[in-house]
């Protein structure tokens, strides 16, 4: 189904609304402090640490039935660490990831393989995550015959996933380099969903895409969740795919949320700088709108993560940096926008 919903810079645009899921449900994941740090080592004969990078630094979120909550910023934000560290593909440095009110860090892959049952990936290149020696038939029926599901029916299951995903079931024992780039990911997404999982983690799964292919895998993940009800958790660091397609946003920047809220708060009503500045950047479809808006250009590059900016992260290329931006970090909190917001000095625009 669709509504309208008024957008900065032009007079209204139709998106389209998923189903809005009850918040007083329990949540099928919740992430707590979690922490990822990897070693930087250093030494021609000695190998030695001399460094960690700060990759993912506490962040905490929940995923609940039926929802999408999209991940978004730059490349190197940590986005996509925090996806494998909830996988268990990353071990956590510090943190818990409870997934149905199991805690997952810490079981070994004997103790994981129940759990992926319910928890599955698709990756961001359909080129690499797939193994060209395999069909198509076995690669969307691996998952079944690992979990003993494999049987008489296996190849009938095979065939109704590819139809489910808009692939000609036909084509089952095709290889990978006989696809296009767009169906391969459908062939992920149907691996994805043989086990019919409650979540899903999307790891940039169009970014590598034509724009008109991406169109096609939205609505392809648009309409498997209003039929399936399965939860996505969509990393992403376009803003226009994760506006179309997700309840809720967290904006991350160096590996810490700056922003959080429903769609509506993020897009509307932005109060972290940088919020503001990703969503300029954001194409108007309107070339009158696009003419008049304001652009807000960053300067500088983004600090390593080896060495994070003291206080607030982002205050090295802010326009609103203050000498407290720079002692102090803010606490991601409401700060009278109505949604958190990680800014000493927050305000919508």
């Amino acid at each position: 189904m669709s509504t309208k919903e008024p957008t900065s810079g032009s007079d209204e645009t139709i998106v389209w609304v998923p189903s809005k899921p009850d918040p007083n449900r329990t949540p099928l994941l919740s992430v707590q402090g979690l922490v990822k740090h990897f070693p930087v080592n250093g030494g021609k004969f000695i190998r030695h640490r001399i460094g960690t990078v700060h990759a993912v630094c506490g962040v905490s979120f929940e995923l609940f039935p039926g929802e999408t909550l999209g991940l978004v910023g730059e490349s190197g934000c940590g986005k996509s660490t925090t996806g494998r560290a909830v996988l268990q593909l990353l071990h956590a440095t510090a943190g818990d990831v409870h997934f149905e009110g199991r805690d997952l860090v810490g079981l070994n892959t004997k103790e994981m393989r129940s759990v992926r049952r319910n928890l599955q990936v698709v990756f961001q290149d359909p080129y690499a995550s797939l193994d060209p020696r395999m069909s198509a038939s076995a690669i969307i029926g691996e998952p079944l015959r690992i979990h003993g599901l494999w049987s008489s029916n296996g190849l009938e299951r095979v065939r109704e996933l590819m139809k489910t995903v808009g692939l000609n079931p036909e084509h089952y024992n095709r290889y990978p380099n006989e696809f296009s780039g767009g169906q391969r990911q459908r062939i992920g997404i149907a691996r994805a969903l043989a086990l019919e999982p409650k979540a899903i983690v999307l790891d940039e799964p169009v970014s590598s895409l034509d724009v008109s292919i991406q169109a096609g895998i939205i609505n392809l993940l648009q309409e498997l969740q209003e039929i399936t009800g399965v939860s996505f958790l969509f990393i992403s660091h376009d803003l226009s795919v994760v506006r179309h397609l997700c309840h809720r946003v967290a904006v991350m920047y160096l590996g810490k949320f700056v922003e959080t809220g429903t769609r509506s708060q993020i897009y509307l009503t932005p109060s972290h700088p940088y919020t503001q500045a990703l969503l300029s950047a954001v194409r108007i479809p309107d070339p009158r709108a696009e003419r008049k808006r304001k652009r807000i250009i960053l300067e500088g590059d983004v600090p390593s993560a080896v060495n994070p900016p003291s206080g607030c992260r982002f205050h090295t290329r802010c326009w609103k940096a203050q000498p407290i931006c720079a002692q102090e970090e803010p606490a991601l909190i409401e700060r009278g926008q109505g949604h958190p917001v990680a800014c000493h000095f927050a305000e919508t625009i």
